[in-house]
């Protein structure tokens, strides 16, 4: 027997500003039965677990010790000025001078997720 991951769980201060910032960064939707104000809000990916928003009373006060890692379908540097301009932060800059690296940003919350290398740049790397 296995378990099957059904989603992934963020707590936040406000579920339902924290998912239209994570469904604009991944382009996709928020469950359709899903109004400003709740308390728990979905947002569904094209494949794989929901990211779910659960509304909490106490505030985010370390270093995540689980997170997302994104592969854009474009350069991470321009994924990386993309999300910039959509809210988040840019809280360490692992990217190195032969490409390769990430970077670790925060959504308005504070919650950190990184930006990997896209394929492009991967290959543009090879070559």
């Amino acid at each position: 027997m296995v378990s099957v991951v059904q989603n992934v769980a963020v707590d936040c201060a406000d579920a339902y500003g924290l998912a239209r910032f994570w469904s604009r960064v991944t382009g996709r939707p928020l469950h359709p039965d899903d109004r400003p104000g709740d308390p728990e809000v979905r947002v569904m990916l094209a494949e794989g677990p929901v990211l779910y928003f659960n509304q909490v009373p106490e505030a985010k006060t370390v270093k995540n010790r689980l997170h997302l890692c994104l592969r854009p379908e474009t350069s991470r540097d321009r994924e990386v000025e993309r999300l910039l301009g959509l809210g988040a932060t840019l809280v360490a800059d692992r990217r190195d001078p032969d490409g390769s690296g990430w970077a670790v940003l925060a959504d308005p919350e504070g919650n950190e997720f990184c930006v990997l290398r896209s394929e492009s740049d991967r290959a543009a790397a090879a070559s």
